[in-house]
């Protein structure tokens, strides 16, 4: 296993726990932790003995944004980073070919929300929250945050939330639509690797091809989007695991899963 100078990666059976690991910076990201992360990211989605992932942070903080204290210099260009360094790793969660939970504890703020809002489930402690620090220091969401603001909350809302810099408590985000489940802040990561396990018992090509299939569905219209269906359904009824998964419910017995 990699050794990381600011991340954690365990693995709980079947399920991998991903951590931030700069509590003493509330999580803030810097380029070390953009590094690790992207490396981090890759060996996860990689590992064919994982098949679900759960994404958290150590201390108080789930992550508090970007660590502004690197942002020094005439030659800092915030452009190259966020597609260089940022752009990679959340990409590589939102196409990755098993699910990734973040569990939120304490604060998501900045770019560090939308590594939370980047995976595909949410669990959020009861005192955590989600906020868009961007405005309070004239700057505007980046990290792929606005995306997915608009399209769980609309525009208008998307945008008051932005430009007031309301920080979200957990029971409102669920109202919304912006998290799964909000449990006690000391059972998160419990509860969270508890639902990852279930996920990870699960067919592993159909929670890929849904995840791909949603991810489709999000940027294309009805007929393409039916088509694409299709697509992945041949894949899937062509498997050895849909055979099994056949032969397994008739048998009145638990499934084998293969991925394959």
């Amino acid at each position: 296993m990699a050794n990381y100078e600011t991340v954690t990666v365990e693995h709980v059976g079947q399920v991998a726990l991903v951590s931030f690991n700069r509590p003493e910076n509330l999580n803030a990201f810097n380029a070390a932790l953009r590094r690790d992360m992207l490396q981090a990211v890759q060996a996860v989605n990689a590992d064919t003995d994982i098949r679900a992932v759960v994404l958290t942070g150590t201390g108080r903080a789930f992550s508090a944004g970007a660590d502004l204290l690197e942002v020094t210099g005439g030659d800092f260009d915030v452009e190259q980073q966020l597609n260089n360094e940022y752009k990679p790793v959340l990409m590589a969660i939102h196409n990755a070919p098993k699910p990734w939970i973040s569990a939120v504890n304490g604060a998501a703020a900045g770019v560090g929300s939308a590594f939370a809002m980047g995976c595909d489930l949410t669990v959020m402690a009861d005192n955590a929250y989600l906020y868009q620090a961007f405005a309070a220091i004239s700057l505007v969401p980046d990290g792929g945050a606005t995306w997915h603001l608009v399209r769980t909350l609309g525009r208008k809302r998307a945008y008051e939330l932005i430009v007031t810099g309301e920080k979200l408590p957990a029971a409102r985000c669920q109202e919304l639509g912006l998290c799964n489940r909000v449990v006690a802040a000391d059972q998160l990561v419990t509860d969270t690797l508890t639902w990852a396990a279930e996920l990870a018992g699960k067919a592993p090509l159909a929670l890929r091809h849904a995840k791909e299939a949603l991810n489709f569905a999000l940027e294309h219209e009805l007929s393409a989007t039916i088509a694409e269906e299709a697509r992945l359904q041949k894949i899937c009824i062509n498997s050895a695991d849909a055979k099994e998964g056949v032969e397994a419910f008739i048998g009145k017995r638990a499934a084998v899963w293969h991925g394959r």
